[in-house]
């Protein structure tokens, strides 16, 4: 089994900064593209930002400039850094893992961390 911790999330002001985490652990072979997602209450779950394992990164429009993704292979763990957060950020984030794992190295999965909620006040 394969399980995605995340961490970070919190309440901030508008204008204000959080760093999200989140781990990959268990039975790994290896961790493909990483990415994060956000659900808004009443609306679909959206990409954020994503970023595969040689390290090409991509961005929804709304957050570029802002978000900032990157990952430590080593760690298995992808990190996202929100500046300059907008009320209309607050959501549940949502950690994405493509992994491959050693019970069936000739396939991928798509694994899911629980989320982490985030508010920002106007």
């Amino acid at each position: 089994q394969v399980q995605l911790v995340e961490s970070g999330g919190g309440l901030v002001e508008a204008g204000g900064s959080l760093r999200l985490s989140c781990a990959a652990s268990g039975s790994i072979f290896r961790v493909n593209g990483m990415g994060w997602y956000r659900q808004a209450p009443g609306k679909q779950r959206e990409l954020v930002a994503a970023i595969i394992s040689g390290g090409n990164t991509n961005y929804a429009d709304s957050v570029k400039g802002r978000f900032t993704i990157s990952r430590d292979n080593v760690k298995n763990t992808v990190y996202l850094q929100m500046n300059t957060l907008k009320p209309e950020d607050t959501a549940v984030y949502y950690c994405n893992a493509n992994i491959i794992d050693t019970t069936d190295i000739s396939r991928t999965k798509d694994w899911w961390g629980q989320g982490t909620q985030v508010t920002v006040s106007s």
